[in-house]
C-alpha cells in the first residue's frame, strides 16, 4: 500500500498530474503543425520549430519558458526583434533585386499589394484590437514572416504566437489562395498577355540600389532602418562580389542558425493560457483577409497597368507584390504557362515580389513612426 501510494504521489507531483485540458489541446495543435510542416511541407524552416517549441512550453513543469529557462534566455532575441533583423540581412544576401530594377514600375505592384496591410488593421480595430496590436496584425498582409515577427514582438508580444502561425500559415497557402483571386480580377486574354525581356542590370546599379534605397529610406522613416538596412546589407554583400564568405554565411549559416532560433522561441509564446483565446481565431481570420486583399490590391492595380501600357504588362504579376518570395511569382508563372504555354512570367513577377519585401517594411516603418 505504501508503495502504491508513493507511486501515486510522484505521479500527481509530475507534469502527468499538472496537465491542463488547456495544455492538452496545446500539444494536439503542436502536433498538427508538425503534421503541416512534416507532410504537406508548409513553410517547414519555421513551422517546425514553432511547432516543436509550443509543444515544449506546454509540457508542465518543465520551466523553459520561465527565468532561467533555456528557451526563456533564447527569447531575448525574439523579444528584442534582434532574430527578425539577422533573418533580413540572410534574405537580403538571397535577393535578386535585378528584376526590379530593369523594369522600376513593378514597386508601384511591391506598394499596392500592401492594401492588404491597411485593410486588416481597420479590421483588427472594428474588432476589438488596441491600435497597436491592430498594426502588428495587419503586417500579416504582407505575408513576410519575419517582419510580421518583428511588428508582432515591438508593438504587441502578447500576441506573437498567433500572428506568426498565422503570418507562416498563409505564406504556405499561397499556390491555395492567389490562383482563385488572381483569376476572378482578370479577364483570360490578359492572363495570356506576353512581356517582353527585361533589360540588362548593370553590377553598378545593382552595387547602388542597396546604398542609396538604405539612405533615401531611412532619412524618411528612420524606424524603418533595423528592418531595411538588415536586408540591404545582405543584398551588399552578395551583390558587391568581394564578399563571397560573408555572402555565403548570411545566406546559409547564419539564417539556419537564426531560423532554429526564432521559431523555437516563438513557439514558446503559445503557451496555453496566452494562445487557446478568442482573439486567436480573430488574428487567423484577419489574416486571410489581409493576404486575399493585397492580392487583389495588386492584381486590381496591374489592371492599371495594363490598359495604361496598351496591353504590354501582364496583370497577373500584381499578386506577386505580397512579399512571399518566390512562391508568389511561381503561381503567377505557373497560371500563365496554363493560359499560353509560351508565357515566362516568373522574372517579371519577381520584380514586385521583391518590392513587395521592401513595402512591407516600409508599411512596418509607418506604422512604428505613427503609434509607437
Amino acid at each position: 500500500m505504501y508503495v502504491l501510494t508513493k507511486i501515486l504521489e510522484i505521479f500527481t507531483q509530475s507534469g502527468y498530474g499538472s496537465l491542463t485540458w488547456g495544455n492538452m489541446i496545446m500539444l494536439v495543435i503542436g502536433a498538427v503543425l508538425l503534421y503541416l510542416a512534416i507532410v504537406k511541407r508548409f513553410e517547414p524552416l519555421l513551422l517546425l520549430p514553432i511547432a516543436f517549441g509550443s509543444i515544449l512550453v506546454n509540457l508542465p513543469l518543465s520551466g523553459i519558458m520561465e527565468e532561467h529557462g533555456f528557451l526563456y534566455y533564447l527569447h531575448f532575441g525574439t523579444k528584442h526583434e534582434l532574430f527578425p533583423i539577422l533573418i533580413f540581412m540572410g534574405v537580403g544576401a538571397m535577393t535578386d533585386f535585378g528584376p526590379l530594377l530593369a523594369n522600376p514600375i513593378t514597386l508601384l505592384l511591391g506598394a499596392a499589394a500592401q492594401g492588404g496591410v491597411f485593410v486588416a488593421m481597420l479590421g483588427a480595430v472594428v474588432l476589438g484590437f488596441p491600435l497597436k496590436a491592430a498594426s502588428a496584425i495587419g503586417i500579416i498582409g504582407g505575408a513576410d514572416g519575419p517582419t510580421s515577427i518583428y511588428m508582432a514582438a515591438k508593438m504587441s508580444p502578447e500576441y506573437l504566437g498567433a500572428i506568426a502561425v498565422a503570418s507562416y500559415s498563409y505564406m504556405s497557402l499561397v499556390p491555395l489562395i492567389q490562383p482563385p483571386i488572381i483569376k476572378l480580377f482578370t479577364k483570360p486574354e490578359d492572363r495570356k498577355i506576353v512581356m517582353q525581356q527585361l533589360r540588362p542590370v548593370s553590377q553598378a546599379q545593382k552595387i547602388l540600389f542597396p546604398i542609396v534605397s538604405t539612405v533615401l529610406v531611412g532619412l524618411l522613416l528612420p524606424p524603418v532602418v533595423p528592418l531595411l538596412g538588415s536586408l540591404m546589407f545582405g543584398n551588399l554583400l552578395r551583390e558587391s562580389l568581394v564578399t563571397n564568405r560573408l555572402s555565403d554565411t548570411a545566406q546559409n549559416a547564419m539564417i539556419n542558425i537564426v531560423t532554429i532560433f526564432l521559431g523555437l522561441t516563438v513557439g514558446g509564446t503559445m503557451d496555453a493560457t496566452s494562445f487557446l483565446q478568442i482573439d486567436t481565431l480573430k488574428i487567423i481570420f484577419l489574416g486571410l483577409v489581409a493576404f486575399a486583399f493585397g492580392t487583389a490590391a495588386g492584381v486590381g492595380l496591374g489592371n492599371v497597368m495594363c490598359r495604361l501600357s496598351g496591353g504590354k504588362i501582364n496583370p497577373m504579376i500584381g499578386a506577386a507584390g505580397v512579399s512571399a518570395v518566390p512562391m508568389a511569382a511561381r503561381v503567377v508563372q505557373r497560371i500563365g504557362q496554363k493560359e499560353n504555354p509560351a508565357n515566362f512570367l516568373l522574372m517579371h513577377a519577381m520584380g514586385p515580389n521583391v518590392a513587395g519585401v521592401i513595402g512591407t517594411a516600409v508599411a512596418a516603418g509607418v506604422f512604428i513612426s505613427l503609434l509607437q
